[in-house]
């Protein structure tokens, strides 16, 4: 393991750990949460065993990005799950730095585009009883150098692409951990002091395909319908042939 000892600039309040190798910053998070004394940042600069949502496998290869928060929420799951909208705009924030904003767009739930492909995913896993999140992971992964092969892709899904592709700056990854993780404050900052709704405001104002007709897969059954906005609780509104859907999970296809 080694360690970042320039903490100049560094968000007040929050921890880091770099590590050389690791099956994935999600198992590392959780094997490390009870020794934890705060908001901690995992990095990896390599991911033997990476996985994404619904515990697909998610390509990893050394050079590109990978890294856990754990944090306490103390607070209840639903209000948890909402870091998902803080950390996509942590994100946007923290890549557009290094591409055109117009080409950035924030699919919900927790990717983000580039040029219309997914360049970074997001994943959250909280644990907790009674309805309370007392440990929330927040799990990012971000194509820096290059993305996964075609094949490697769940059919209809959206594309993937490397943010080399469309930026000639030199991106390491503990960079990118120090701009994420100040993003990551701020946006955490205005979250706690305000609520969701400005948080939600703002995603809606650069989420993709919002007012175009989508496909959200639930795992039960297929909804197509406009996407119409993003509720206060996070779930996403479809206008259907058979009505107004709120959807609070599902994998989104265009």
């Amino acid at each position: 393991m080694s360690t970042d000892i320039d903490s100049t600039g560094w968000p007040d309040g929050y921890d880091r750990i770099i590590l050389d190798e690791v099956d994935s910053t999600m198992a590392e998070a959780a094997r490390r949460a009870p020794s934890l004394a705060g908001p901690t940042w995992i990095l990896a600069r390599r991911q033997t065993a990476a996985r994404g949502r619904r515990g697909r496998a998610w390509a990893n290869p050394e050079g590109n990005f990978a890294a856990t928060l754990v944090m306490q929420p103390n607070g209840p799951a639903d209000q948890a799950a909402l870091r998902s909208f803080v950390a996509s705009l942590a994100l946007y924030d923290t890549l557009r730095k290094v591409v055109d904003a117009r080409q950035l767009a924030l699919k919900w739930p927790n990717d983000v585009l580039l040029a219309g492909g997914k360049v970074a995913g997001i994943l959250l896993e909280a644990q907790g009883a009674g309805g309370a999140a007392d440990r929330l992971s927040i799990g990012i992964g971000i194509n820096l150098i290059s993305a996964p092969a075609p094949v490697e892709v769940e059919p209809g899904a959206v594309p993937p692409v490397a943010l080399a592709d469309y930026s000639q700056a030199k991106l390491p990854a503990q960079g990118v951990l120090f701009e994420l993780a100040c993003a990551f404050a701020e946006w955490e900052t205005r979250f706690g002091q305000f609520g969701f709704d400005p948080v939600r405001r703002m995603w809606l104002s650069k989420a993709a395909r919002l007012g175009e007709v989508i496909t959200a897969r639930t795992g039960r059954e297929d909804v197509t319908g406009t996407f119409e906005t993003v509720d206060e609780a996070g779930n996403l509104i479809l206008k259907t042939a058979q009505g107004r859907r709120a959807i609070a999970a599902a994998d989104i296809y265009f």
